[in-house]
């Protein structure tokens, strides 16, 4: 199957995180369609998030909040997460924050747009959920190349 919906609340970004939700088609397995949600926060809400979850005390750009784990590279059966299913009977893998004012910061900083970055940022929250992490520098080369693979299918790639 190896579909993902993306869910934002946002209408700024609800089209654009589709997109990038149809970007992941065919990067991971499954046997039923994976959803998550992407939440747009102020920079003092995901300051108190990142000192509540991760004991830093800083801005920080995105969260991810994976709700399955041990999952990098297994076909994920929905029937193996009986409890983990959104109201449309999704597997729903988790939550990602992102603070817009940081991505901003970012985009500028980096010389490019605000567009490619917060789709990074998004690409880089759902690596999280399926459970990519950049720990080693062998874990973070493949997260790289599975960010970069996806950002490519919506041509927001480094400018």
């Amino acid at each position: 199957m190896n579909d993902l919906k993306i869910y934002c609340e946002d209408e700024a970004y609800a089209e654009k995180f589709s997109a990038l939700a149809k970007a992941f088609e065919g990067e991971f397995e499954s046997d039923c369609t994976l959803s998550c949600e992407v939440v747009i926060i102020a920079a003092e809400e995901i300051r108190r998030l990142n000192n509540d979850t991760r004991g830093v005390d800083a801005v920080t750009d995105v969260l991810s909040f994976p709700s399955l784990d041990g999952i990098l590279n297994k076909k994920l059966e929905k029937a193996a997460f009986p409890a983990d299913t959104d109201e449309e009977g999704n597997l729903f893998i988790g939550s990602i924050a992102i603070c817009e004012s940081r991505a901003k910061e970012q985009a500028e900083e980096y010389g490019h747009s605000l567009y490619r970055e917060m789709s990074y940022l998004a690409a880089h929250g759902v690596c999280h959920l399926l459970g990519y992490d950049h720990m080693t520098d062998e874990d973070q080369k493949l997260m790289r190349e599975k960010e970069e693979k996806v950002l490519a299918k919506i041509n927001a790639v480094r400018e």
